[in-house]
């Protein structure tokens, strides 16, 4: 695992397309797995989560081809960035909800909770016996949140620790759909219970306390999915044969972001960020950035196969003030915890934000994480059960800090390096591989 120095940066100028979406592209691999025919991703993230996803369907007998095409992305992805480098498109042989085979060897989803939490519904209505395990990360976050649910429905699931952790073994049977209310809001929970509620006898009826991202709905609507959405209720019925497709996808909103707040903090700064998916239960980090008396320029808004997509236009913020962010906003803007609390540390009075516990249990323990590396640096914080508040506007100071092999935390804190006097090292950097690949370097070209 690489280290990486960093110095404070005059400016950012010019513009990036950062990476294909990681959601988008985790799901458009499962659905057309599951659909009847072949389907075309184009612009799919080729990046460590995505592949994981990918390689436990083709253990799971689907027939998946990488197309190296010597020609651009299609239109309207083919402006400026590194896409080219990180993307790629795939040919899928879908067969249906019920075409896939019995894996050989256990199925290992490496530092994915996207991919075995959303594959365990898939995994619980197609009758046969299989294993998910993942690295060692995975393997402490926690799966109850999925295996009660889907017990309830019938699922015939162990798991370690008394059904809390990997690995966890399924064997398939018949479901029966239930009406579960959500004690979190989590996409991928919902996800997970939508997709089971496709093998599931009956209506199976979801509610979210908030709104989550809501990729699958969208998706499986679009693919002939008997799903009903109504506020915060979704109604998935079986029986429904869900048709191949052709789909482009759109750059990540997460990925995005550590660019937005770069060039929100750095003085003399203007960056363009091309293609990216505006969804509005992504975008919660915009409405923050104009309760802190910023604001970005959404820029050509388009439907990218059912997704709404703009490029952002982004420049120094002259007087950036706190904000009080609570739990309500928290599900739209769930990724961007960790650039957050950097965005924090430039914006003056005490931004306070809570309603964020769930932080506590993604690829690292996200908020001692950032509570313990801005320290570091320099800030002055508070950390609490579900939340921190930062006091700004700090005068940040280079030093050694840990990524925890986290991505968005070596991101972020890569961020903070930029407006920090002297030399940042962040350890273990090369983990953002897992949503980013060429992030560095990216930083990088812009960088003045």
């Amino acid at each position: 695992m690489k280290n990486v120095e960093l110095t404070k940066a005059k400016s950012l100028k010019g513009e990036i397309t950062p990476p294909p979406d990681k959601s988008i592209s985790h799901r458009a691999v499962m659905f057309a797995s599951l659909a009847e025919g072949r389907s075309f991703i184009r612009n799919f993230l080729k990046a460590e989560d995505p592949i994981s996803t990918m390689n436990s369907f083709k253990r799971l007998g689907i027939e998946i081809t990488e197309v190296r095409s010597q020609t651009p992305p299609q239109p309207p992805l083919a402006k400026g960035g590194i896409q080219g480098g990180v993307s790629s498109e795939l040919i899928i042989t879908g067969k249906g909800l019920h075409g896939l085979k019995e894996p050989f060897d256990v199925i290992d989803c490496g530092n994915s909770g996207t991919t075995v939490r959303l594959l365990s519904g898939i995994l619980s209505g197609n009758k046969f016996f299989s294993v998910l395990t993942g690295d060692d990360s995975l393997k402490q976050r926690p799966m109850a949140r999925v295996i009660n649910p889907l017990k309830e429905m019938g699922a015939e699931i162990s798991a370690r620790n008394g059904d809390k952790y990997l690995p966890m073994s399924i064997k398939g049977k018949k479901l029966r759909a239930i009406n579960y209310n959500m004690p979190q809001a989590s996409a991928q929970v919902k996800s997970c219970l939508i997709l089971s509620g496709l093998y599931a006898d009956g209506t199976t009826i979801i509610t979210e306390p908030q709104k989550s991202r809501d990729h699958t709905e969208r998706m499986l609507k679009s693919m002939g999915a008997d799903i009903v959405v109504e506020g915060l209720t979704i109604k998935v019925n079986n029986g429904a044969r869900l048709e191949a497709f052709d789909v482009t996808v759109p750059s990540d909103f997460s990925s995005a972001a550590f660019f937005i707040a770069a060039a929100l903090m750095v003085p003399d700064s203007e960056v363009l960020i091309r293609n990216t998916c505006i969804n509005p239960t992504r975008t919660g980090l915009l409405e923050i950035i104009k309760a802190m008396g910023a604001s970005v320029e959404l820029q050509d808004i388009r439907d990218v196969s059912g997704e709404p997509v703009a490029d952002i236009y982004c420049k120094t913020a002259r007087n950036l003030k706190a904000a009080k962010i609570g739990k309500e906003l928290m599900p739209s803007l769930i990724d961007e915890f960790p650039i957050l609390c950097v965005l924090a540390t430039q914006a003056d009075g005490v931004t306070e934000i809570r309603g964020a516990e769930e932080l506590r249990v993604k690829e690292s323990d996200r908020i001692k994480a950032m509570a313990t590396e801005l320290k570091k640096l320099g800030v002055e914080l508070e950390e609490y059960p579900d939340g921190i508040a930062i006091k700004g506007k700090a005068s940040l100071r280079g030093n050694v800090v840990e990524s925890y092999h986290d991505h968005r935390i070596a991101m972020s804190l890569a961020i903070a390096a930029l407006v920090a006097e002297g030399t940042t090292t962040i350890n273990n950097a090369s983990c953002v591989d897992i949503s980013f690949p060429g992030f560095f370097e990216e930083l990088k070209r812009i960088t003045r």
